[in-house]
């Protein structure tokens, strides 16, 4: 039986690491990352914790939910007061780095690595990920190798962003587009809305529940 005549030869897509990437690897995903994935959620502290010892930067505060996927924690960097929802999954084969502020909501995939298509070999390529200041990820985004996400902004729930996202603008879709300016009010000017009764509040509730 004469062999189909394959474009791609798999068996050739190797990636190799250095010895101590592996023997990191190896140490994490077989005596650290299972006790840090079933944590309950009051032991926020003790992931981070355990993160910093493994050579994550993490800044004061953060809060990291049960459930979280990391392939390798040394290559993220937090701020002061990152919030990181459950099951949220970062494959990053190298750098992301996440600034202050910033919320990233339950079940979203920050992904560094990606493959070329067009070698013949279909070699693993990375780039590193930064989400700004000031951020919302909401619930089940996908952000990809190489994106920045500017301060301020808001990626909206499932949302595919492959390219760079402006700062202070509300984004959403897929592919992820910018769809208005992102305005925070003052708390004065909060408070003041509610008194008009409930509409306001229903029209924001809307805007949420499209995002979350």
């Amino acid at each position: 039986m004469n062999e189909r005549p394959f474009k791609l030869d798999l068996t050739k897509s190797v990636t190799r690491w250095d010895r101590r990437t592996l023997v990191r690897r190896m140490a994490w995903a077989t005596f650290v990352k299972p006790v840090f994935q079933i944590l309950p959620r009051p032991f926020s502290a003790l992931r981070v914790a355990i993160l910093r010892l493994c050579g994550a930067r993490i800044g004061a505060r953060c809060h990291l939910e049960p459930g979280i996927k990391i392939l390798m924690p040394w290559n993220l960097e937090f701020g002061d007061d990152v919030a990181i929802g459950r099951e949220v999954e970062f494959l990053n084969f190298t750098h992301v780095r996440i600034d202050s502020m910033t919320v990233v909501s339950q079940h979203s995939y920050l992904c560094t690595g990606t493959h070329d298509y067009t070698h013949p070999y279909f070699p693993l390529r990375y780039l590193p990920i930064e989400i700004g200041s000031e951020c919302w990820i909401a619930a089940g985004a996908f952000v990809g190798p190489g994106v920045v996400i500017g301060d301020g902004a808001v990626i909206g729930a499932r949302a595919v962003v492959t390219k760079d996202m402006p700062a202070w603008m509300v984004c959403a879709g897929n592919p992820c587009q910018p769809i208005k300016r992102r305005e925070v009010k003052s708390l004065e000017e909060m408070n003041e809305g509610t008194r008009f009764g409930s509409h306001t509040d229903q029209k924001r509730s809307h805007e949420f529940a499209a995002l979350s």
